[in-house]
Protein backbone atom coordinates (compact mmCIF):
# COMPACT_ATOMS: atom_id res chain seq x y z
CA UNK A 1 0.00 0.00 0.00
CA UNK A 2 1.50 3.51 -1.46
CA UNK A 3 0.11 6.67 1.18
CA UNK A 4 -0.67 9.60 -1.17
CA UNK A 5 -1.58 13.27 -0.52
CA UNK A 6 -3.99 15.07 -2.60
CA UNK A 7 -3.40 18.91 -2.67
CA UNK A 8 -6.08 20.98 -4.01
CA UNK A 9 -6.83 24.97 -3.86
CA UNK A 10 -9.94 23.58 -1.52
CA UNK A 11 -9.20 20.31 -0.10
CA UNK A 12 -6.78 17.58 0.83
CA UNK A 13 -6.73 14.28 0.39
CA UNK A 14 -4.90 11.34 2.32
CA UNK A 15 -5.21 7.78 0.87
CA UNK A 16 -3.46 4.35 0.89
CA UNK A 17 -3.39 3.06 -2.74
CA UNK A 18 -2.60 -0.75 -4.32
CA UNK A 19 -1.68 -0.36 -7.45
CA UNK A 20 -2.01 -4.28 -8.03
CA UNK A 21 -5.20 -4.54 -6.92
CA UNK A 22 -6.52 -1.32 -8.35
CA UNK A 23 -7.46 -0.27 -4.60
CA UNK A 24 -8.08 3.23 -3.09
CA UNK A 25 -8.85 2.70 0.67
CA UNK A 26 -8.37 4.89 4.11
CA UNK A 27 -9.24 7.80 2.66
CA UNK A 28 -9.52 10.85 4.86
CA UNK A 29 -10.99 14.40 3.50
CA UNK A 30 -10.58 17.97 5.12
CA UNK A 31 -11.25 21.55 3.80
CA UNK A 32 -8.39 23.31 3.00
CA UNK A 33 -8.43 27.35 2.90
CA UNK A 34 -5.77 28.54 0.21
CA UNK A 35 -5.67 32.06 1.43
CA UNK A 36 -4.61 31.00 4.50
CA UNK A 37 -1.55 31.40 6.74
CA UNK A 38 1.10 29.06 5.66
CA UNK A 39 1.22 27.05 9.25
CA UNK A 40 -2.45 26.88 8.98
CA UNK A 41 -2.32 24.88 5.56
CA UNK A 42 0.37 22.97 6.54
CA UNK A 43 -1.39 22.09 10.05
CA UNK A 44 -4.88 20.59 7.77
CA UNK A 45 -2.23 18.90 5.38
CA UNK A 46 -0.41 17.13 8.25
CA UNK A 47 -3.70 16.49 10.05
CA UNK A 48 -4.84 14.69 7.13
CA UNK A 49 -1.87 12.70 6.48
CA UNK A 50 -1.95 11.61 10.25
CA UNK A 51 -4.89 9.97 9.68
CA UNK A 52 -3.48 7.29 7.60
CA UNK A 53 -1.80 3.84 9.02
CA UNK A 54 1.16 4.25 6.77
CA UNK A 55 3.74 2.56 7.79
CA UNK A 56 7.09 4.77 9.05
CA UNK A 57 9.88 4.62 6.75
CA UNK A 58 7.06 4.99 3.99
CA UNK A 59 7.56 6.88 -0.01
CA UNK A 60 4.77 9.32 0.05
CA UNK A 61 2.99 10.86 -3.54
CA UNK A 62 2.01 14.09 -3.29
CA UNK A 63 0.21 15.51 -5.99
CA UNK A 64 0.10 19.25 -6.05
CA UNK A 65 -0.76 22.11 -8.20
CA UNK A 66 1.87 24.49 -9.70
CA UNK A 67 4.12 26.81 -9.56
CA UNK A 68 6.52 24.44 -7.74
CA UNK A 69 8.84 22.91 -7.49
CA UNK A 70 8.44 19.29 -7.62
CA UNK A 71 12.42 17.69 -7.43
CA UNK A 72 13.19 19.77 -4.21
CA UNK A 73 9.40 20.09 -2.59
CA UNK A 74 9.62 23.80 -2.75
CA UNK A 75 6.47 26.04 -3.00
CA UNK A 76 6.43 28.72 -5.83
CA UNK A 77 3.15 30.15 -5.76
CA UNK A 78 2.73 33.75 -6.36
CA UNK A 79 0.21 35.28 -7.85
CA UNK A 80 -1.74 32.47 -9.11
CA UNK A 81 -4.60 33.23 -6.41
CA UNK A 82 -3.63 30.66 -3.64
CA UNK A 83 -1.50 29.25 -1.16
CA UNK A 84 0.69 32.53 -1.71
CA UNK A 85 1.37 32.22 2.10
CA UNK A 86 3.41 28.98 0.82
CA UNK A 87 5.73 30.62 -1.29
CA UNK A 88 9.23 29.60 -1.05
CA UNK A 89 8.12 26.91 1.66
CA UNK A 90 9.92 23.82 1.80
CA UNK A 91 6.91 21.65 2.00
CA UNK A 92 8.95 18.43 1.58
CA UNK A 93 11.11 19.22 5.31
CA UNK A 94 7.68 20.36 6.98
CA UNK A 95 6.04 17.26 5.90
CA UNK A 96 9.27 14.37 6.81
CA UNK A 97 9.35 16.45 10.37
CA UNK A 98 6.03 17.12 11.04
CA UNK A 99 3.91 13.99 10.49
CA UNK A 100 4.11 11.07 13.52
CA UNK A 101 4.31 8.44 11.21
CA UNK A 102 8.44 9.31 10.12
CA UNK A 103 7.93 8.95 6.60
CA UNK A 104 11.34 8.46 4.46
CA UNK A 105 10.61 10.43 1.77
CA UNK A 106 8.19 12.11 -0.61
CA UNK A 107 7.50 12.15 -4.55
CA UNK A 108 6.15 15.72 -5.45
CA UNK A 109 3.75 16.01 -8.84
CA UNK A 110 1.57 18.13 -10.53
CA UNK A 111 -1.58 17.11 -9.50
CA UNK A 112 -3.12 17.47 -13.31
CA UNK A 113 -0.18 15.22 -14.48
CA UNK A 114 -1.22 12.09 -11.46
CA UNK A 115 -4.68 13.37 -12.70
CA UNK A 116 -4.26 12.26 -16.24
CA UNK A 117 -1.86 9.51 -15.40
CA UNK A 118 -4.36 7.91 -13.44
CA UNK A 119 -7.38 8.14 -15.76
CA UNK A 120 -5.44 6.74 -18.27
CA UNK A 121 -4.09 3.63 -16.18
CA UNK A 122 -6.97 2.92 -14.38
CA UNK A 123 -9.64 5.14 -16.09
CA UNK A 124 -11.99 6.82 -18.19
CA UNK A 125 -9.14 6.93 -20.84
CA UNK A 126 -7.59 3.64 -20.64
CA UNK A 127 -6.61 2.29 -23.88
CA UNK A 128 -5.67 5.78 -25.48
CA UNK A 129 -2.28 6.29 -26.62
CA UNK A 130 -2.50 9.93 -26.62
CA UNK A 131 -4.53 12.27 -24.14
CA UNK A 132 -4.59 15.28 -22.54
CA UNK A 133 -6.40 16.48 -19.09
CA UNK A 134 -7.76 19.19 -18.24
CA UNK A 135 -8.45 20.23 -14.02
CA UNK A 136 -11.11 23.11 -13.73
CA UNK A 137 -10.87 24.63 -10.17
CA UNK A 138 -9.44 27.49 -8.73
CA UNK A 139 -7.39 27.86 -11.69
CA UNK A 140 -6.95 25.38 -14.88
CA UNK A 141 -4.34 22.56 -14.87
CA UNK A 142 -3.42 20.69 -18.21
CA UNK A 143 -1.46 17.71 -19.11
CA UNK A 144 -0.19 16.06 -22.40
CA UNK A 145 0.09 12.46 -21.92
CA UNK A 146 1.45 9.95 -25.31
CA UNK A 147 2.50 6.26 -24.94
CA UNK A 148 2.25 6.20 -20.89
CA UNK A 149 4.50 9.53 -20.40
CA UNK A 150 3.67 12.96 -19.48
CA UNK A 151 4.85 15.45 -22.33
CA UNK A 152 5.98 18.61 -21.65
CA UNK A 153 6.81 19.83 -25.40
CA UNK A 154 6.50 18.78 -29.16
CA UNK A 155 3.37 19.70 -31.68
CA UNK A 156 0.06 21.06 -29.81
CA UNK A 157 1.94 21.05 -25.97
CA UNK A 158 1.97 24.49 -24.51
CA UNK A 159 5.21 25.80 -22.57
CA UNK A 160 5.89 23.35 -20.03
CA UNK A 161 2.36 21.75 -20.56
CA UNK A 162 0.64 24.56 -18.48
CA UNK A 163 -2.37 25.69 -20.25
CA UNK A 164 -2.46 28.31 -17.61
CA UNK A 165 -0.07 30.32 -19.46
CA UNK A 166 -1.69 30.18 -22.38
CA UNK A 167 -2.82 33.68 -23.41
CA UNK A 168 -6.42 35.19 -24.84
CA UNK A 169 -5.80 38.30 -25.87
CA UNK A 170 -2.65 38.94 -24.29
CA UNK A 171 -4.11 37.84 -20.71
CA UNK A 172 -3.74 34.42 -19.53
CA UNK A 173 -6.34 31.78 -20.08
CA UNK A 174 -6.97 31.91 -16.28
CA UNK A 175 -8.32 35.41 -16.40
CA UNK A 176 -11.09 33.85 -18.32
CA UNK A 177 -11.19 30.33 -16.99
CA UNK A 178 -11.20 29.82 -13.04
CA UNK A 179 -13.28 30.26 -10.52
CA UNK A 180 -12.06 33.71 -9.90
CA UNK A 181 -12.82 34.93 -13.48
CA UNK A 182 -16.59 32.95 -13.41
CA UNK A 183 -17.34 34.90 -10.15
CA UNK A 184 -16.10 37.90 -11.58
CA UNK A 185 -17.89 38.11 -14.44
CA UNK A 186 -21.33 36.63 -12.57
CA UNK A 187 -20.89 39.52 -10.20
CA UNK A 188 -22.59 38.47 -7.61
CA UNK A 189 -19.74 38.28 -4.19
CA UNK A 190 -22.51 35.94 -2.05
CA UNK A 191 -22.45 33.27 -4.83
CA UNK A 192 -19.83 30.36 -5.71
CA UNK A 193 -19.58 28.39 -8.66
CA UNK A 194 -21.40 25.80 -7.49
CA UNK A 195 -24.72 28.50 -6.79
CA UNK A 196 -24.48 29.85 -10.32
CA UNK A 197 -24.65 25.95 -11.96
CA UNK A 198 -27.55 25.35 -9.72
CA UNK A 199 -28.78 28.67 -11.26
CA UNK A 200 -28.19 27.89 -14.46
CA UNK A 201 -29.96 24.85 -13.94
CA UNK A 202 -33.01 26.38 -12.90
CA UNK A 203 -33.28 28.45 -15.92
CA UNK A 204 -31.25 31.63 -14.83
CA UNK A 205 -29.87 33.15 -18.13
CA UNK A 206 -27.32 35.04 -16.74
CA UNK A 207 -25.98 32.23 -15.39
CA UNK A 208 -25.97 29.99 -18.05
CA UNK A 209 -24.65 32.54 -20.57
CA UNK A 210 -21.46 32.74 -18.11
CA UNK A 211 -20.62 29.81 -17.80
CA UNK A 212 -20.93 29.08 -22.01
CA UNK A 213 -18.82 31.73 -22.51
CA UNK A 214 -16.54 30.51 -20.23
CA UNK A 215 -16.21 26.86 -21.19
CA UNK A 216 -16.50 27.56 -24.91
CA UNK A 217 -13.66 29.88 -25.12
CA UNK A 218 -11.67 26.98 -22.93
CA UNK A 219 -12.66 24.20 -25.95
CA UNK A 220 -11.76 26.79 -28.62
CA UNK A 221 -8.20 27.55 -27.39
CA UNK A 222 -8.26 23.76 -26.38
CA UNK A 223 -9.76 22.17 -30.17
CA UNK A 224 -6.19 23.05 -32.12
CA UNK A 225 -3.40 21.97 -29.69
CA UNK A 226 -6.11 18.37 -29.42
CA UNK A 227 -5.69 18.79 -33.16
CA UNK A 228 -2.06 18.60 -33.31
CA UNK A 229 -1.14 16.83 -30.45
CA UNK A 230 -3.16 14.17 -32.33
CA UNK A 231 -4.93 13.20 -29.23
CA UNK A 232 -7.97 10.92 -29.39
CA UNK A 233 -8.87 11.59 -25.97
CA UNK A 234 -9.66 14.63 -23.30
CA UNK A 235 -10.63 13.99 -19.87
CA UNK A 236 -11.59 16.90 -17.65
CA UNK A 237 -11.40 16.55 -13.95
CA UNK A 238 -11.75 18.94 -10.97
CA UNK A 239 -14.67 20.88 -8.98
CA UNK A 240 -16.32 22.07 -12.12
CA UNK A 241 -16.37 18.81 -14.06
CA UNK A 242 -19.01 17.62 -11.20
CA UNK A 243 -21.33 20.09 -13.43
CA UNK A 244 -20.18 18.19 -16.28
CA UNK A 245 -24.07 18.22 -17.78
CA UNK A 246 -23.27 22.56 -18.32
CA UNK A 247 -19.59 22.01 -18.62
CA UNK A 248 -20.32 19.63 -21.80
CA UNK A 249 -22.33 21.32 -24.31
CA UNK A 250 -20.56 24.65 -24.29
CA UNK A 251 -17.02 22.72 -23.57
CA UNK A 252 -17.69 20.48 -27.48
CA UNK A 253 -18.88 23.53 -29.25
CA UNK A 254 -15.65 25.10 -28.54
CA UNK A 255 -13.48 22.37 -29.38
CA UNK A 256 -15.47 21.98 -32.64
CA UNK A 257 -14.97 25.38 -33.42
CA UNK A 258 -11.27 25.02 -32.75
CA UNK A 259 -11.40 21.84 -35.39
CA UNK A 260 -11.74 18.94 -32.31
CA UNK A 261 -14.81 17.68 -32.90
CA UNK A 262 -15.41 15.24 -30.37
CA UNK A 263 -17.84 12.08 -30.81
CA UNK A 264 -21.39 11.53 -29.45
CA UNK A 265 -21.06 8.73 -26.80
CA UNK A 266 -22.60 5.31 -27.91
CA UNK A 267 -25.15 3.92 -26.15
CA UNK A 268 -24.88 0.68 -27.65
CA UNK A 269 -22.50 -1.88 -28.12
CA UNK A 270 -22.19 -1.55 -32.23
CA UNK A 271 -18.65 -0.78 -33.12
CA UNK A 272 -18.48 2.98 -34.74
CA UNK A 273 -19.22 3.54 -38.39
CA UNK A 274 -16.08 3.88 -40.68
CA UNK A 275 -14.51 7.70 -40.70
CA UNK A 276 -11.76 9.29 -42.23
CA UNK A 277 -10.24 9.95 -38.81
CA UNK A 278 -9.69 7.92 -35.29
CA UNK A 279 -12.82 8.31 -32.98
CA UNK A 280 -12.14 11.57 -30.08
CA UNK A 281 -13.96 11.03 -26.51
CA UNK A 282 -14.35 13.70 -24.15
CA UNK A 283 -15.19 12.62 -21.17
CA UNK A 284 -15.57 13.52 -17.28
CA UNK A 285 -13.53 12.29 -14.58
CA UNK A 286 -13.98 8.85 -13.03
CA UNK A 287 -16.87 9.12 -10.68
CA UNK A 288 -15.13 7.55 -7.87
CA UNK A 289 -12.47 10.38 -8.22
CA UNK A 290 -10.03 8.65 -7.54
CA UNK A 291 -7.20 9.41 -10.27
CA UNK A 292 -5.14 11.86 -9.07
CA UNK A 293 -4.50 9.44 -5.52
CA UNK A 294 -3.76 6.29 -8.45
CA UNK A 295 -1.24 9.03 -10.25
CA UNK A 296 0.60 10.02 -7.39
CA UNK A 297 0.96 6.36 -6.09
CA UNK A 298 2.47 5.40 -9.52
CA UNK A 299 4.72 7.99 -9.30
CA UNK A 300 6.05 6.96 -6.31
CA UNK A 301 6.05 3.29 -7.88
CA UNK A 302 7.87 4.29 -11.20
CA UNK A 303 10.76 6.06 -8.36
CA UNK A 304 10.96 2.83 -5.89
CA UNK A 305 9.62 -0.39 -7.74
CA UNK A 306 10.68 -2.44 -5.53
Amino acid sequence: MIPVLEIGGTHVTAALVDLRAGRVTGRTRKPLDADGDAEDILDVVRCCADGLSAPPGARWGVAVPGPFDYARGVALFKGVGKFDALYGTDIRAALLHGLRQRPGDFVFLNDAHAFLTGEWSAGTVRGHRRAVGITLGTGVGSAFLADGRIRDHGPGVPPEGRMDVTEIDGRPLEDTVSRRAILARYGDPAADVHDIADRARAGEGRARRVLDDVFTVLGAVLGPRLLDFDATALVVGGSMARSWDLVAPALSAGLATGGWTPDEPRVDAAPPPPRARRPRAMKPAGPAGDAALVGAARAVAVRDPG
